[in-house]
């Protein structure tokens, strides 16, 4: 399995300075981690809402192999909402598009993970009932 190595001085911050060590998950932990974060219409199978910052922090947490003895990285750290327990956002995003890198995440899903959408969707719109309607066959008045 592939891995990479990065080390972090002092941008971040002394807590974090350090080496840090990131492998490739298997395709098994990859789609776990997704699927416990996801959730779908159980009977169109449509997205009905998925947590990218837990996948994106979950996916970190099972790459990072190797850190600093202190262990500065945890799943709670990356998901911290208060400034002062989290992570740096600049070292999240850099550790998330190491991770993504790794896993082979695409443009498309990293964009997925991170949030971020383009304006107009690649999906194209069904017709409506009304539209069905209007095809033929008998109308009511």
């Amino acid at each position: 399995m592939r891995t990479e190595t990065v080390v972090i001085g002092e941008e971040f911050g002394k807590e974090y300075m350090g080496k840090y060590v990131f492998q490739e998950l298997t395709w098994a932990k990859r789609s776990r981690i997704i699927q416990k974060y996801t959730k779908y219409n159980p009977l169109t199978g449509q997205l009905q809402s998925s947590d990218d910052v837990a996948i994106q922090a979950e996916m970190i947490v099972a790459s990072l192999k190797e850190q600093p003895q202190h262990k500065p990285i945890t799943l709670e750290r990356l998901l911290a909402e208060d400034p002062e327990k989290g992570v740096p956002i600049a070292l999240g995003e850099l550790f998330g598009r190491i991770v993504n890198r790794l896993n082979m995440v695409n443009f498309d899903e990293a964009a997925f993970l991170s949030g971020v959408s383009d304006a107009a969707s690649r999906i194209k719109h069904s017709q409506t009932s009304d539209s069905a309607k209007n095809l033929g066959g008998r109308r009511n008045s």
